[in-house]
């Protein structure tokens, strides 16, 4: 497709993955690291995305300070001019203030540049996502219910009870021209116990809530102002001087006032009490990456076209030249420059870096985070 006239693309560019370490690391968080050997980063691959909805000119990525000048050096695509031009389409945070002061941020400033009834869509910088043509008409449907005045959400089909995510129940049919799959939302749910999950997704109004939203700049930041006003005047105090030499200043003296909040306790729930958001279902893949777990799941492992009739479990991150496995054939790596063997190991998880080695199992993906806080209670910060 051509592009979507008016709409801007926001990518908030942020978190550190701890549960990717040592592939991911707090000066090189996994958004930044080619996870999934493409030989594109996972930002990168979400710019490759959203280009043909926007073109180069009308994407903004908000990221730490610390992360700036990589992001920049990883998208000279953007607006076509070099790194200098893409430098423009980043926009630097002092501290992580969560997901609404970055979202809230590229909303004011694209008032700013453009006018309230821009319209723009977040999507999270380290989402992998399969079926383009798919996921173009969804965001297409979401632009046109955004034009109307919601605030859009996109739905991610559940393919099983998972208790790792939020989820979106959908109502009645939005009714809007362009958008015919979009519904109301009655309301959102944090992530759920077991069974409830179970119970969400017999009903079949359930979907999960990848954190996707598209909304006119001028009426998100009215739900803001409606919600959390003070966030609100802070964050245009910002975005008026952004453009100007007083944009250090403001950031020094305002950012560090401002509430630290996600978008959807922020304004993404009240606003669906009051019938103001809508959703239309993502009928492409998706994934988070949330661990080695589902990494070794998109790099080959429970693929229907295995050997034999049989899923493969095994996968492998860089050479796989350079690994043996021997009675495990469901072990994940991530090669460094060292061969790895793997001897006898259920699930295992072997990542191999420069200056760290982690051994674990898919069992236990999720716990690696805990490894990371215990190297910091060490005081090894050279590791994290």
């Amino acid at each position: 497709m051509s592009g979507i006239e008016d709409f801007h693309a926001v990518i908030p560019a942020g978190g550190s993955g701890t549960r990717l370490w040592p592939l991911s690391r707090t000066g090189r968080p996994k958004f930044l690291v080619d996870v999934l050997g493409t030989g594109r980063s996972l930002l990168q691959g979400t710019v490759d995305r959203l280009l043909p909805l926007t073109g180069p000119d009308r994407i903004l990525v908000v990221t730490g300070q610390a992360h700036r000048d990589e992001v920049v050096r990883q998208l000279p695509e953007l607006d076509g001019s070099g790194t200098e031009g893409a430098a423009e389409q980043v926009l630097a945070e002092p501290s992580p203030r969560d997901s609404m002061a970055a979202i809230g941020l590229a909303a004011a400033v694209l008032a700013q540049r453009h006018g309230p009834s821009t319209v723009l869509g977040s999507f999270a910088a380290d989402h992998v996502i399969a079926g383009q043509d798919v996921f173009e008409r969804t965001v297409t449907e979401a632009v046109a219910a955004a034009r109307v005045g919601y605030l859009v959400t996109v739905g991610i089909k559940a393919t099983g009870p998972s208790t790792a995510f939020g989820y979106v129940a959908a109502g009645d049919d939005l009714g809007v021209a362009g958008a015919p799959s979009a519904r109301h939302v009655t309301g959102f749910t944090e992530k759920p116990d077991a069974d409830t999950a179970w119970t969400y997704l017999a009903t079949g109004r359930y979907s999960w809530n990848a954190g996707m939203f598209v909304a006119s700049a001028g009426v998100l930041l009215d739900h803001l102002h409606t919600q959390l006003p003070a966030l609100h005047d802070g964050l245009r105090e910002i975005a008026a001087l952004w453009d100007t030499p007083g944009r250090a200043a403001a950031l020094e003296t305002v950012w560090p006032t401002l509430t630290r909040i996600a978008i959807d306790h922020a304004i993404a729930e009240p606003v669906a009490a009051t019938g103001g958001v809508a959703v239309v279902p993502g009928g492409f893949d998706w994934d988070d990456i949330g661990d080695f777990e589902s990494l070794a799941t998109l790099l080959g492992a429970g693929d229907p076209d295995g050997p034999g009739g049989e899923p493969p479990r095994s996968a492998t991150l860089g050479d796989d030249a350079l690994v043996l496995r021997l009675d495990a054939p469901d072990a994940f790596v991530v090669t460094g420059d060292r061969a790895v063997t793997v001897v006898g190991l259920d699930e295992a998880v072997v990542v191999d870096t420069p200056d760290a080695l982690l051994v674990t199992t898919r069992a236990h993906a999720q716990q690696v985070k805990n490894a990371v806080d215990a190297w910091r209670e060490r005081g090894a910060t050279r590791l994290l």
